[in-house]
């Protein structure tokens, strides 16, 4: 399996939305999250930013990458943080980066009119790269990443932790199925189902698993991919814990099938060795 969806973070380094005596207000390292996936019979996994909010998070995540290529496989970086620059001067870091460029690049914000408007501008600059647009956006996730796919065919856009989806029990859960199916129609979306320990708490496994399958069933098994979103999940659970209420929802696929969500999509949707 590959874990989709992990952090790290240092607060002395940034990071200003760590709050001072909060559960997540501590150093997470490489060596947390070594011992994090023990037993769990990992491949490795997809380093996610964490809102340092600087250029230099990148530099980072790509060096721990090239230093750990056994713990982290990949890594997706604030896209952001270089939209000042403009869409010149993004291209001409991920051509010095090469081989090395981030996997894919996150945008997020309350709502996709809510996003930086230079970060917006860089999008096309990902589509000619090659490199995935990753989606965390409170509100309209599916529906913006559906857009922006129609718009550039030859762009991956992953969704993050299902596209935020609200509690199933809710009357806002209608318009989140019907989003699903939207995301669907365009090819180039991907759905992460990741975070769902944490934003899904209280909610009874069975209306879990439905939102899963629904997801898995609508766009299909080579359009998911799982994540754990340790360290964010600690507060509810541990990475295992994390892990198991993402496959929540897959038992009906086939052992050909589960392999691609859980493995063989990162490979592809990421560019990763393999």
């Amino acid at each position: 399996m590959i874990d989709c969806h992990v952090h790290l973070w240092d607060p002395a380094e940034g990071f200003p939305w760590l709050r001072p005596g909060g559960e997540h207000h501590r150093v997470f390292g490489e060596d947390d999250l070594e011992q994090s996936g023990a037993g769990l019979d990992l491949a490795g996994a997809i380093l996610v930013e964490a809102s340092r909010g600087d250029a230099g998070e990148t530099i980072a995540l790509r060096e721990l990458c090239r230093r750990r290529p056994d713990l982290v496989t990949g890594y997706v970086a604030n896209l952001p943080v270089h939209g000042a620059g403009g869409p010149d001067a993004f291209r001409a870091l991920l051509q010095e980066l090469r081989d090395s460029r981030p996997n894919g690049m996150r945008l997020g914000g309350s709502s996709w009119t809510g996003t930086p408007e230079q970060a917006r501008a860089l999008v096309p600059v990902l589509a000619e790269a090659g490199v995935a647009l990753e989606l965390n956006l409170h509100r309209g996730a599916l529906e913006a990443a559906a857009d922006i796919g129609a718009r550039h065919p030859g762009l991956t856009v992953v969704v993050d932790h299902l596209g935020n989806a609200p509690d199933p029990r809710t009357p806002e859960a209608g318009q989140w199925f019907r989003d699903v199916e939207r995301a669907a129609a365009s090819p180039n979306v991907v759905v992460k189902i990741s975070g769902l320990l944490t934003q899904q708490h209280g909610v009874p496994p069975q209306r879990i698993a439905h939102m899963v399958r629904h997801v898995v069933d609508t766009l299909g098994p080579d359009r998911c991919l799982i994540g754990s979103d340790w360290p964010i999940c600690l507060p509810r659970g541990s990475r295992a814990d994390s892990l198991a209420t993402s496959r929540l929802g897959l038992s009906h696929l086939a052992a050909d099938q589960l392999d691609r969500v859980l493995h063989t999509n990162a490979v592809r949707v990421y560019g990763l060795d393999g």
